[in-house]
């Protein structure tokens, strides 16, 4: 990551030096799976369903999403690329509405808007201003640096989401009397609505606070895998740490304001009858 230099396609051919893995040895790993699986039978934690569709589900779509890339980085077109991060934007709006307990009309579209402007942005900043990749659309870096992005961001837009909505319907009486008494709809949500930020952005704090000491994250291990020099996937992870502190608090501001001005209308009056359970 030279500070005067970008990187071509045929500049930064990577150096691997992974051992390959057969099917039968990732079969041979999945058998793991059932050291989880005793545990919940042996503490009736009735999990077990759950874990078989979830390993299912998951080796599936990783397997599909394998040879998805592979194409994609064949063709390296800037509209399969884009193509490639609507879709992957769109999911992860989705699975960040799906997971709260509550939720209400719009909901979909405010975080969609919200992981645009925070991942999307980002992702292409860094990859193109900090990494400077050549071309700007190359999927090699903007498609895992997205995905890191959306699977962080997503997580903390839920939080903050489902702690908000919380706040607005189990006290809403507190913030009517708030209203009541003269406070205006800021005023009287202002406090409710910074707990869920903060509550939305522990988990990215939390996990920046171990970095390196106590855990080593993906990309940094993903790359001394593959045979890179362990100071270059450091500096690597450091990138990818700031971004996604950024994102993510990017992500819970946006969802608590898109929020905050759905929940009251344009007298000030708090609509908590436009909330509903996500189940």
């Amino acid at each position: 990551m030279g500070a005067g230099h970008g990187f071509s396609c045929d500049q930064r051919e990577p150096r691997v030096n992974t051992l390959p893995l057969a099917w039968w040895q990732i079969a041979l790993a999945g058998t793991l799976v059932f050291l989880a699986g005793t545990v919940s039978v042996g503490l009736r934690l009735r999990l077990e369903n759950d874990l078989v569709l979830a390993t299912v589900r998951g080796t599936i779509q990783l397997a599909l999403v394998g040879y998805v890339l592979a194409w994609i980085f064949e063709v390296n077109t800037p509209w399969v690329v884009i193509s490639a991060m609507a879709i992957m934007v769109t999911a992860a709006a989705k699975a960040a509405i799906d997971r709260p307990s509550r939720t209400f009309r719009g909901a979909f579209l405010g975080s969609f808007v919200t992981l645009c402007i925070s991942g999307v942005t980002i992702a292409l900043l860094v990859s193109n201003i900090v990494v400077r990749v050549e071309p700007w659309y190359d999927p090699r870096y903007v498609l895992p640096l997205l995905g890191m992005i959306l699977g962080n961001t997503l997580t903390g837009i839920s939080l903050c989401l489902d702690s908000f909505l919380e706040r607005l319907t189990v006290r809403a009486p507190e913030v009517e009397l708030a209203l009541s008494l003269g406070a205006s709809p800021w005023e009287a949500t202002r406090d409710a609505l910074a707990d869920s930020v903060r509550r939305g952005m522990i988990p990215i704090v939390n996990a920046t606070m171990v970095v390196g000491l106590v855990s080593l994250p993906g990309m940094m291990t993903g790359q001394i895998l593959a045979g890179a020099d362990p100071v270059d996937a450091v500096k690597y992870q450091m990138v990818v740490m700031f971004m996604l502190l950024a994102t993510t608090s990017l992500g819970c501001v946006g969802i608590a304001f898109y929020t905050f001005k759905k929940m009251f209308d344009e007298r000030g009056r708090l609509r908590r009858e436009r909330v509903f359970s996500a189940a």
